[in-house]
Parts: C-alpha cells; structure tokens; sequence
C-alpha cells in the first residue's frame, strides 16, 4: 500500500472518528504534543539505561518455554522467545486449575497442545482460525472454531458458543483493526480474573498500539486531583472492571480484577511532621 493512501486511510478514520466522538478527538488532539515527545525520548540514546547482564543461568523454571525448546517433531509453534517470560508471569496462576483458554490463529496447531500440556487436565482449549483446513486440530478438550476475527457475528455467535473464556490469546491476523474488533467484542466476555494477551503488536505507530494507549489513557481518569482527606474519589466502571494494562515489547496483557475491585481510591497521610509549604 502507498503512502499516500495509507494516509488517506488515516485521514478518513481520524474524520470518522470525530463525527463519532468529538470529546474524545478534542483530548487526543491535545495529548498528541505530549505522545511526541514520548516518541522523541524513547529513540534517544540517553533514555534508557540498560542493565548489566546477569550471570548466565535461568532465574525461574519456565514449563512453556522448556516445552517449545523440547518440541522438535510434530505439529509447528512459532513463538518469539521473550514471549514465553510474559506468558509465564500472567498465566501462572491458571496452572492445575480449571481455565478455558481462548486461542486465536491456529496456523499449524502445535500451540494448542502446548497450552493443553502447560494448564493440566482442567483445561479447555478453544481455537479460532479463518482457515476450514485447521478443525483437523479439534481433539479432546480442544475445540476448533472456524470464522473470520474482524466479523462481530462471528463473535456473537462464538459467545453464545462459549459462555465462559478465562485466557484470550489473540495470534490471528495481526491486522490492528481485527485487533481492535476482537478486544472490543470479546473483553466483556472475559471472566473476573481472567487474562487478554495480544501479541505481534509491531512498529511505534501500529493503530491497535495507539487504542490501547486509550485505553491506559482511561485507566488514569479521575475527575479531580486525589487529596488527602478529601472526600473518595470513586472508579469508572472502567477502573473496576480491569486491574492493570501491561505493554512489553510486541505484547499488551490486560488483567480483569478477579475477588475484589476498587471502590474508591483513597489517598491518605500518615506522621505527625509536616512542611509549611
């Protein structure tokens, strides 16, 4: 695609989006000083400082990750390495119980098997793929679904299919607009506690990266500044449903509050010696 008409595309959706959501354009228009100067930063040298190399040696037993180094035969898993480490920290807590995993783009099915032998016998898989060829992956406790990420039928359909999705791993397209289709229409869907993870999130300027940005963007609102003493100030609806929005290089994971959820953010003083200013 040009570049000329990638930026008519753009064009278009930045108008569409106004007529939409003029409040919402009227922010973005006035965080967009701050998003390049954000940008500006992290391409310098002097942003970061890396960090010196540990010893040689794995610091946590990663099954996953032994699982893919061991898999040499059979049915193909294509996983970039540092995946497995972010894997490993939001999916632990699945392990040995009963979780129903939501896996989207299938490819050549290895992964499947991978999630079935990491979350143990209570596990139930699902895949989603838009080729008819990959139902020859459905097994016990894995159930194949064939239909395109990017049709919000298909996801109505899938949900009444499904009642319950603890893990949602969304390998499918990589195209940022089904990114987007697939999160909104299946987020909800998700149980308390339950695990979004998206992955191949590539380039500083991909669309579903920006989305998600608004999305962390709402994770901040507060509709005046939190005081001590003051009254609570109470969540959105938003802020109660999900605990965190975490971005890794290629990889977002948002996190559902699973037994407990904010009912107001307090900020509060402790000590008896304060400055006068």
């Amino acid at each position: 695609m040009s570049r000329i008409r990638t930026a008519s595309l753009t064009l278009k959706r930045i108008v569409a989006s106004a007529l939409q959501s003029p409040r919402c354009t009227v922010d973005a228009i006035k965080f967009l000083p701050s998003v390049v100067q954000g940008l500006r930063y992290a391409r310098t040298a002097a942003a970061t400082r890396p960090p010196e190399r540990a010893a040689s040696g794995r610091q946590e037993v990663n099954p996953l990750l032994d699982y893919f180094n061991a898999h040499t035969l059979g049915p193909g898993i294509w996983k970039c390495d540092h995946y497995f480490d972010i894997y490993q920290r939001h999916f632990k807590k699945f392990v040995g119980r009963e979780v129903h995993v939501l896996e989207i783009g299938v490819y050549s099915g290895g992964s499947l098997g991978m999630w079935r032998e990491y979350f143990g016998k209570g596990c139930r898989i699902y895949g989603v793929d838009i080729e008819p060829a990959c139902m020859a992956y459905k097994a016990d406790g894995i159930d194949i679904f064939i239909g395109d990420q990017a049709d919000r039928g298909f996801w109505e359909r899938f949900r009444q299919a499904v009642p319950k999705v603890d893990i949602l791993i969304d390998d499918g397209s990589h195209d940022p607009e089904h990114q987007r289709i697939t999160l909104e229409e299946m987020l909800p869907h998700i149980q308390p506690g339950g695990v979004y993870l998206c992955e191949d999130i590539v380039g500083a300027g991909q669309p579903f990266a920006a989305f998600v940005s608004g999305l962390a963007a709402q994770q901040n609102a507060c509709h005046r500044m939190i005081q001590a003493f003051d009254a609570p100030v109470i969540p959105s609806a938003f802020q109660v449903a999900l605990r965190s929005i975490t971005q890794y290089p290629f990889v977002t994971v948002i996190e559902k509050h699973e037994h407990s959820h904010p009912d107001s953010f307090v900020s509060r003083k402790q000590g008896t010696e304060w400055q006068p200013y």
